[in-house]
């Protein structure tokens, strides 16, 4: 019988590409689709509001990725150690995860300070009408950046994860694995 990590692989695959869907989605759709209603005053607090609809479910889809994520680690330690190139691949993606965890950590606390003046008039959910507040205009300025920062990192988890799927195969562990052993 062969051990498998199905459960591991669906939690880790589908909680980042719930983190990448969604991050993507509010940028595109929510945050442009906020900048659309007719009254200034009302953008900002529609895009708060669908972004805090979406916030539980974008925790549970990054806890998801990263419960995920470290039990496929546990189960391919050995083949981590002795396999050239997937050490390298795993500690890339592990600051890359630390990356996008500090961007939407900082989505999150810029989003609040939006938050804090529900009716200022604005643009769209990340662009400062001439009468919003600073803070508020400040953090949206800053959110208009992070809101792509978000969904480039998550994608290039993707890529990562994909490349690191090919490593698995057996002529790639066979050759990784020789490589490892010739470069000792």
């Amino acid at each position: 019988m062969s051990h498998t990590n199905t459960v591991a692989r669906s939690l880790h695959d589908v909680g980042l590409a719930a983190w990448f869907g969604g991050s993507l989605m509010g940028a595109v759709a929510l945050n442009g689709a906020a900048g659309t209603v007719a009254d200034e005053s009302e953008r900002g607090r529609i895009a708060v509001d669908g972004w805090k609809r979406w916030a539980p479910v974008n925790a549970a889809a990054i806890a998801s990725y990263l419960v995920g994520g470290l039990v496929i680690i546990k189960a391919n330690k050995g083949r981590i150690a002795a396999q050239s190139g997937v050490a390298s691949a795993s500690g890339l993606k592990s600051v890359l995860t630390v990356a996008g965890l500090a961007a939407t950590a900082a989505a999150g606390v810029l989003g609040t300070r939006v938050a804090q003046v529900p009716d200022a008039p604005a643009e769209g959910a990340t662009e400062p009408a001439a009468g919003t507040p600073p803070s508020v205009a400040d953090a949206q300025r800053q959110l208009h950046v992070v809101q792509w920062v978000i969904p480039g990192i998550t994608g290039a988890l993707l890529v990562i994860s994909a490349r690191m799927g090919e490593q698995q195969r057996p002529g790639d562990v066979a050759s990784g694995v020789l490589a490892r052993l010739l470069s000792d």
